[in-house]
């Protein structure tokens, strides 16, 4: 149930790139807002979709930019996937496509990493693989063609660079292998309610006192209308006023960056 009255938020859920900070740039006023959480003892998590870095590479991140930040407070859709599968079969063998780092996050949870084609795994698990092979994409086709469940840690298509370039992202791989066996992943990330129901599970949260704080329509704010928790879009990143008022998807509450939500506080 959402809120009305941003006073009563407890905990905001925040994006990073384009909400906190832009590529290597922290937004005007983004370390104020923190520091304001801080000092009113108002908890904030930030959350990302992006499953090819761990914590600690966004907490090294945040630093780099002037923010010290503990990485208890960083959550990706690689941990939300390996709750999510936990819950399902906390001994299961999984097939990644995915970083070294999204292995790391897998293996630390206890999950057993399939690499040969005659272990059948439990699960086919696709991330942001940037290492992603031909190989490794034909295994993990003839896995879902046999049967096996296919999780995909986050749909976005492509994932902004500088200079207004982009990567091919975990969605675009998703399209791949739909393709080719056609069979459509669960999806874990944002917009996704699993994502959600992941950090409540893990930081013992109310519903009602969560905000989750966004520049994309599609993924942030689509994901408060989907897990049915406040909704907060600032316009310092992606989404313009212009698509906002041609988009169906609507925001609890729109702001110009995280420096107004502070002054609304």
């Amino acid at each position: 149930m959402q809120t009305k009255n941003i006073n009563e938020i407890k905990t905001f859920i925040l994006d990073m790139d384009g909400t906190i900070y832009l590529g290597d740039q922290m937004i005007e006023g983004a370390i104020e807002f923190l520091k304001h959480l801080d000092a009113n003892n108002i908890r904030y998590l930030f959350l990302t979709n992006n499953s090819s870095k761990n914590r600690d590479a966004y907490q090294q991140k945040l630093r780099r930019l002037g923010f010290e930040v503990d990485k208890t407070r960083i959550f990706t859709s690689g941990e939300a996937t390996a709750i999510y599968l936990k819950a399902i079969n906390n001994k299961a063998k999984i097939y990644l496509l995915g970083t070294k780092d999204l292995e790391e996050e897998f293996t630390s949870h206890g999950f057993d990493i399939v690499k040969a084609r005659d272990e059948k795994p439990d699960f086919v698990v696709l991330g942001f693989d940037t290492t992603l092979s031909y190989e490794k994409l034909w295994m993990a086709c003839d896995f879902i063609q046999d049967g096996v469940p296919f999780i995909a840690t986050h749909p976005d298509i492509n994932c902004p660079l500088a200079g207004g370039r982009y990567m091919p992202d975990a969605g675009a791989m998703i399209k791949l292998i739909e393709a080719s066996t056609g069979i459509a992943p669960t999806v874990i990330g944002k917009p996704s309610h699993h994502i959600v129901d992941a950090i409540i599970d893990k930081y013992h949260l109310e519903k009602n006192e969560i905000a989750m704080v966004g520049d994309r329509l599609y993924t942030d704010i689509q994901l408060g209308v989907n897990s049915g928790i406040t909704s907060i879009l600032v316009y310092s990143g992606e989404t313009t006023t212009e698509a906002y008022q041609q988009s169906k998807i609507k925001a609890d509450f729109q702001f110009n960056s995280v420096k107004e939500i502070m002054e609304a506080l």
